[in-house]
Order: structure tokens, then C-alpha cells, then sequence
């Protein structure tokens, strides 16, 4: 066996590293991605707190460290607090739930490539954890399994508005997978292969699948509000209707971990939008990141390009938040069920045919002609969907069932009518 400093001084770059080398990489990345991530999620607490202020007029978080030190003081009050059991909890269930909650959202991070491949003197690195050659299918199991935490968090509390959140969580979050899930078949389409590594690869050298399918982009996009409890479709913990919702009963850190779960969620869509529809870490209108030699300089800048799409949907989430009002839970499921899911269906018989006629017409996969049709089919989408078929109505929280007439009639029973007159002496 070779040691291991002797290892360490192998030159020339090779097609694969050592395994000495491949578990040192392996090992420094998931710690870089580890720490940048709970530092991410737990700097997004204070992002939260800030972009909501910005946009009230008002002043977040200021005293603590002048604000920034004000998610370690959270932490800090977290674990000194007591934690509480309530009496009639399943305590092992109730315990694990948090776990459940948190895990999930975690290793998801594992199949997502983060930067270009870096050429080092002792081979070819992967900028990513796990780099699988199902890693969509891979992440698509793990994120259903957060929802277990949820239902096991609101049944194990033994109180109803804690059960109440898990039930309603556990409707949503199956019945927007189904669309989620059916928004990315246009994708794996155009990639032709279930790894994450070559959907990116394929934006980079063709399209970004967010102008080709972009109704599939506008589903995932709703979707991904749903899965991670964000408003408008934070139904399970709505503070008016179920006190907290599926966390009612915890405090202290298992409380926190469920905070933890949805940052971290958010993070994790966010990125998946990044990867699967704005080319992940390829640098726009430039080949230049996508080929050899891949240096150094390459990996970083790739690395900030993926940081910047994945910021830029986290801020979008915090935006949505304070923007719209909640659903209703009926509006909810009847968007999930009558809207996206025939929508995600329809896309993708029309992305298909799309694809087939132009390859029957001899247009090869990645030229100019086949990413014209696409576009072409895909304008005459949003055209019909956002156009002529809603018109403001099928996704506005606030959209009435009722025509224009009735509305009317109600609006006049419900207008003030004028005070009667009171006679005066001298009538």
C-alpha cells in the first residue's frame, strides 16, 4: 500500500484520481459542504428577517452584532432552552420526527454538481459529493421521504392541531410531487440520461432548459413552494387555523430542527432549479468553463456562477413570502390536482411530439433548427396557458368562482346604505 504523503506527490493529471486521493477529496468536500450549508441555512434566518424589513420600511435585526450575530444568539437560545415532552407522546416517534425532517433535505445535496470539474495534478475531481449515474432519481426518492417527519411530528404530539398539520402536510407535499416529478420528464427528454452531471453538461453546450420548457419550469416552480411549506402553501403550520401547526408540541432544538429542514429545503430546491433549468454551474454566452484544461480558476468561477442562480431563487422564495396571500386549503389541493397535474401531463405529450416531428424532419438534437422548434412550441405554451386559458384566474389566491353578475349583486347587498334623514324642528 502506498502511504500516503508518497500519494499525495503523484503528478500528471489522470482520468481518474487514486483512491487515497478520490476519499481525501471526497472527505474535504463534504465538509466544505457541510459547514457552507448549515451556515447558509442558518445566515438565511437573518436574510429573512432583513428582506422582510427592507420591504415593510422597517428595521430587522440590529442589535446583536448589529444584526449578524443575531442567528447565533437563536442557536444559543435553542440549546439552553428546556426541552418539554408532552405526556401522552409516543416518545421515540416524537423524538425522531425532527431527524426525519432535517436528514432528507440534507443529502439531497449529494448528487448536485456545485462547479466544472477541477483537472488536479493527481487527476480529474468532481465538484460533487456523490456523482451517480441516477442522481434525478436519487433525489427525487429522498425528498419524499421528508414528509414522514412531518406526519410522524403531528401524529406522536397526541394533540389534534399538531395532527391536523400532518395530515394536511401529508396531502400536499404527495400531491404536488406528482407534478413535480412530472415537470422534469420534459427535461430528462432533452438530457437523455438521468444524471445531474449531464443535464448540466447538456444545457452548457445547447440551451438552458429554462427557454425550451419553460411551462415545465413554471410547475417545478410552483411545486417547489408546496414541497418546502412556503407561502402561499404554508397550509400545515398556518398560525391562524392550527396554532403552529405539525411543531406545536416541541421546543428547544427538536423545535429549531424543523426551521433548520425548511431553510435547508429551500436551499435545496432552489439549487435543483438552478441545475435543471439555468444550466447550473455554466457561466452564460461563453464555452469557455465547459472545456479542458478545467484549472482551478474554472472551478471557482463556475462555483460562484451556481451561487449566484441559487441565492437569486432563495431571495425569490423570501420575496414570495411577503407578496401573496395564503390559499385557501380547498384552492390548494384543486390547484395540485385540476391545474398542474393536467398541465404537467399535457406538457409532456407535447414536448415529445415536439421532439419526434423535429426528428423526423432530420433536425439533429442540440442544432440550431431542433432548440427553434422547441422554443417555437414552448412560446405557443405560455401563449395558451397564461393568455387565454387563466388570465389571472386559475392561480390567484384571491380568484372567486362566482361570473361578473353575481359578484355585482353581492357587492350591492353588501354596500353601505345611506342613514335616513332626520326631520328637522322646522319640517
Amino acid at each position: 500500500m502506498i502511504p500516503m504523503p508518497a500519494l499525495l506527490q503523484i503528478t500528471g493529471p489522470t482520468t481518474e484520481p487514486h483512491f487515497g486521493v478520490w476519499l481525501v477529496a471526497t472527505l474535504v468536500k463534504l465538509i466544505v459542504v457541510f459547514v457552507l450549508y448549515m451556515l447558509g441555512a442558518a445566515l438565511f434566518t437573518l436574510a429573512e428577517r432583513k428582506v422582510s424589513a427592507w420591504m415593510q420600511d422597517r428595521h430587522g435585526p440590529n442589535r446583536v452584532g448589529k444584526g449578524w450575530l443575531q442567528p447565533i444568539a437563536d442557536g444559543l437560545k435553542n440549546f439552553v432552552k428546556e426541552e418539554t415532552y408532552p405526556a401522552a407522546a409516543n416518545l421515540p416517534l416524537f423524538i425522531l420526527a425532527p431527524v426525519l425532517s432535517f436528514v432528507p433535505a440534507f443529502i439531497t445535496w449529494a448528487v448536485i454538481p456545485f462547479a466544472a470539474p477541477w483537472g488536479s495534478r493527481w487527476g480529474v475531481i468532481e465538484m460533487v459529493l456523490a456523482p451517480m449515474p441516477v442522481g434525478f432519481l436519487f433525489i427525487l426518492a429522498f425528498s419524499s421521504v421528508g414528509v414522514y417527519g412531518i406526519v410522524i411530528a403531528g401524529w406522536s404530539s397526541n394533540n389534534k392541531y399538531a395532527l391536523l398539520g400532518g395530515l394536511r402536510s401529508s396531502a400536499q407535499m404527495i400531491s404536488y410531487e406528482i407534478a413535480m416529478g412530472m415537470s422534469t420528464i420534459p427535461v430528462l427528454l432533452l438530457a437523455g440520461n438521468v444524471s445531474m452531471a449531464k443535464i448540466v453538461n447538456q444545457q452548457a453546450f445547447e440551451t438552458w432548459n429554462v427557454l425550451n420548457l419553460t411551462v415545465a419550469f413554471f410547475i417545478f416552480l410552483i411545486a417547489a413552494f408546496a414541497e418546502t411549506n412556503r407561502l402561499p402553501f404554508d397550509l400545515p403550520e398556518a398560525e391562524q387555523e392550527l396554532i403552529a401547526g405539525y411543531h406545536t408540541e416541541y421546543s428547544a432544538m427538536k423545535f429549531a430542527l424543523f426551521f433548520i429542514a425548511e431553510y435547508c429545503n429551500m436551499l435545496t430546491a432552489s439549487a435543483l432549479m438552478a441545475t435543471l433549468f439555468f444550466g447550473g454551474w455554466d457561466i452564460p454566452f461563453t464555452l469557455w468553463d465547459n472545456v479542458a484544461p478545467h484549472t482551478g480558476l474554472k472551478t471557482l468561477l463556475t462555483f460562484c456562477a451556481f451561487a449566484s442562480k441559487t441565492l437569486f431563487f432563495v431571495f425569490f422564495f423570501m420575496w414570495i413570502r411577503w407578496t401573496l396571500p395564503r390559499f385557501r386549503y380547498d384552492q390548494l389541493m384543486s390547484l395540485g390536482w385540476k391545474f398542474l397535474l393536467p398541465l404537467s401531463l399535457g406538457y409532456i405529450v407535447a414536448v415529445a411530439t415536439t421532439v419526434l416531428a423535429l426528428d423526423a424532419f432530420g433536425f439533429a438534437r442540440g442544432s440550431v433548427p431542433f432548440h427553434t422548434g422547441l422554443i417555437l412550441m414552448n412560446l405557443a405554451a405560455v401563449v395558451i396557458l397564461f393568455y387565454i386559458v387563466d388570465r389571472g384566474r386559475l392561480i390567484s389566491p384571491a380568484s372567486s368562482r362566482l361570473n361578473r353578475r353575481d359578484l355585482d349583486k353581492l357587492r350591492a347587498v353588501s354596500a353601505p346604505h345611506p342613514a335616513p334623514r332626520v326631520p328637522e324642528s322646522g319640517d
